[in-house]
């Protein structure tokens, strides 16, 4: 199985919107695409995304969708938003028989995921991309699972 755990793209943060509601900013819009790319480039492709139904996770992850060579089926899960990581687990268990899955939410539970996970802390800053690996089905997602395979952060480039 292979995780691609993905924080949000950096958002706004305009007067009177409330958080769920939040946009991303104009990094943000460069930087998930530049995601994508990142994503695509090191394959295998996630053949399924599951995102956060917060504005700023659902633009990441078609951003982020839009530069895959194949577009994934994408499905929004109101638990990665608010939820500590024992709850994300039992998102992961409850996956299809995929190979590869694209996870997109938001901090503190993310870094607390991959930690659960792996065992290794990591930082999430926004755009940051973590690929986990496991030779176990999502079903058995726990402490333990996985290991870190790579973390990035690719940032996009502002248009001349």
């Amino acid at each position: 199985m292979r995780l691609i755990v993905m924080r949000h793209a950096k958002s706004a943060w305009p007067d009177g919107i409330a958080d769920f509601e939040r946009p991303l900013a104009e990094r943000g819009l460069r930087d998930a695409p530049a995601a994508g790319r990142w994503i695509r480039e090191r394959g295998p492709a996630p053949e399924l995304v599951v995102s956060s139904p917060a504005v700023r996770a659902r633009t990441t992850a078609d951003l982020v969708s839009t530069e895959l060579a194949a577009q994934p089926e994408t499905r929004h899960d109101e638990r990665l938003y608010g939820e500590p990581a024992e709850t994300v687990v039992e998102v992961l268990r409850e996956l299809p028989a995929v190979e590869t899955v694209l996870l997109v939410g938001h901090n503190p539970v993310l870094e607390d995921l991959v930690g659960l996970l792996t065992g290794v802390t990591v930082e999430m800053k926004t755009s940051t991309v973590a690929v986990l690996t496991s030779d176990l089905p999502w079903a058995e997602a726990g402490p333990g699972w996985a290991a870190l395979d790579t973390v990035t952060t690719p940032r996009g480039v502002s248009p001349a």
